[in-house]
């Protein structure tokens, strides 16, 4: 898999992960998503995102 496959993969993971936590857990999970969502959107104008650098160091392909 490519780094932009892993980084949707992952960001797809934290949301929903979040939002049930916000849901069932806790409702201040809910920055987290909204943290989530605002890595996604600035990348769209930067192409830069913290998780695409994390995922080079371990190795995986661009």
């Amino acid at each position: 898999m490519t780094v932009d496959r892993y980084l949707r993969m992952i960001a797809g993971f934290f949301v929903m992960l979040s939002v049930a936590l916000g849901v069932w857990h806790d409702p201040r999970w809910f920055y987290f998503t909204g943290f989530v969502g605002l890595n996604l959107f600035q990348s769209a104008f930067t192409n830069w995102c913290p998780m695409i650098t994390i995922l080079r160091k371990l190795g995986v392909k661009g």
